[in-house]
């Protein structure tokens, strides 16, 4: 099974919300949509769900457009959360699981799985609205794949929840794509698109600015990010040639070569007769490649982020 995307585009009168978008995702994969908010990322997944008409192109699975898929095949969660408030943790899931043509007895082995991956065993007779917002997340994610579909679509899957509950649904995602569920989802979490996803589309005010693979992505922009932990001064290696920034860590000074090409050049330099902890040349990650893609320089990529370490 395949998700196809063509040259599809979507405009409200005169904004094009979505211009031209094509790619493609194969079954089993884990595939993510990334951009700023009102990019069209949420629009994208409207159209594939058939929720929203494209204005051009065309959209299939497995061949077929996706407007004669069976929908109990599909599975999504929205970026707008929306459970029942009075309803049992335990009920919900049944109701949800019902809806999209599976039996109560058929549902009873999955729902019982769940609870018990999600801790939520404890809270099963709960009413959602007594429920942290972290629970009533798992609680509704846990109701966009109850019924096993073969394609879901996650909107922000990660909001509202705590280092220990993205973990499990980073494992719940991997658990997922083990058993065949091919999977898009969006997050302004870089780290968690970097982690489970081997290809991505980058989007940016509708247009594609990158589709494909995350390491081409990065083997584009080269190994330009160079830390290094030596006697030198980060205003010394910043005058060195083929060294864009220097930013003067704790421990270490943080380089941004114009070029990989200046590494071995700079290595000559600040080993030159001395002692040198660390010399690590590596790829720039995905949230600093986002960042450059949509307006910020490198040297402000990196001195952004690492305000924040």
């Amino acid at each position: 099974m395949t998700l196809v995307i063509q040259h599809v585009t979507k405009r409200y009168q005169k904004f094009t919300a979505v211009d031209q978008l094509s790619f493609t995702i194969p079954k089993g994969e884990a595939f993510g949509l990334i951009g700023q908010n009102g990019a069209g990322k949420t629009t994208t997944f409207r159209m594939i769900l058939d929720l929203q008409e494209t204005t051009e192109g065309s959209i299939s699975w497995d061949g077929k457009p996706m407007n004669s898929v069976n929908r109990d095949l599909l599975g999504y969660l929205p970026e707008e959360r929306g459970i029942f408030p009075t309803m049992p943790v335990e009920e919900q899931l049944y109701f949800f699981g019902e809806l999209r043509g599976k039996k109560r007895k058929e549902l009873k082995e999955t729902v019982e799985y769940w609870l018990h991956r999600f801790d939520l065993v404890e809270k099963r007779k709960d009413k959602a609205e007594t429920l942290s917002k972290g629970n009533q997340q798992k609680v509704q994610l846990i109701a966009s794949f109850i019924h096993k579909p073969e394609f879901l679509i996650l909107d922000e899957p990660f909001s509202g929840l705590d280092p220990v509950n993205k973990d499990l649904l980073k494992d719940a995602i991997i658990h997922l794509k083990e058993q065949g569920t091919t999977i898009l989802f969006s997050s302004h979490q870089m780290d968690h698109v970097e982690e489970l996803c081997d290809h991505l589309c980058l989007l940016k005010r509708g247009k594609a600015l990158f589709s494909g693979s995350l390491l081409d992505l990065k083997k584009s922009y080269g190994k330009i990010k160079l830390a290094v932990r030596s006697p030198h001064s980060a205003e010394e290696l910043s005058s060195l040639s083929g060294v864009a920034s220097a930013i003067q860590k704790k421990d270490h000074v943080l380089l941004t070569l114009k070029d990989e090409s200046y590494a071995q050049s700079i290595f000559d330099y600040v080993s030159a007769g001395q002692y040198i902890e660390r010399f690590s040349l590596d790829y720039l990650t995905l949230d600093e490649i986002f960042k450059d893609k949509v307006g910020e320089s490198h040297a402000e990529v990196l001195a952004s982020r690492e305000t924040t370490v």
